[in-house]
């Protein structure tokens, strides 16, 4: 990491410089290249830290006064780490939702399987005339047909609803 000291009306020390420093460190772990801008200034009893890092085209900027520079300098430090931790986590956010928005999903997962058996159900066939078969079908709405051994003929035989939505009609083997 960069780092610019300047000091207004405050001579900066060797001290201030290192603690500057290695407080920057707790930023640096952020970033792979970064700049800061340390200004540092004293009015009266007062003395005022500003810290500016511009890293990954993103500035981050925190000013605190306090009696002390050196706690100062450790609020700075704590603003810009919570600063960069935020929007760290709504840029990551922000990928992660536009990952799944854009993400591809195939509607027909089988569409390249053809004359193959790929669903098999299995159901029990009870023994009913074709106007109680009707009544069954009626009664689940979303089913297409019913299989049945027919009562009076004692083979096997479908009802099916037809395309009018209205009728049905009834599959039946000969002899």
């Amino acid at each position: 990491m960069k780092i610019k000291i300047i000091g207004k009306e405050l001579k900066v020390t060797e001290a201030i410089n290192d603690y500057v420093e290695k407080k920057l460190d707790r930023i640096d772990k952020y970033f792979e290249n970064a700049e800061a801008d340390v200004t540092l200034k004293t009015e009266k009893n007062v003395q005022t830290a500003e810290i500016c890092v511009m890293a990954n085209g993103e500035k981050y900027r925190a000013v605190t006064e306090d009696k002390d520079m050196y706690a100062s300098i450790d609020k700075d430090i704590d603003i810009l780490e919570g600063q960069i931790r935020k929007i760290k986590t709504k840029k990551e956010k922000m990928m992660k939702d536009s990952s799944i928005k854009t993400m591809e999903v195939d509607t027909n997962p089988i569409s390249d399987i053809s004359n193959e058996i790929i669903k098999t159900s299995y159901y029990e066939i009870k023994p009913i005339t074709p106007e109680d078969a009707v009544l069954e079908l009626q009664a689940h709405p979303t089913h297409n047909f019913l299989t049945f051994i027919n009562v009076e003929t004692g083979k096997v035989n479908v009802i099916h609803k037809l395309k009018d939505g209205r009728n049905y009609g009834l599959v039946e083997p000969e002899a």
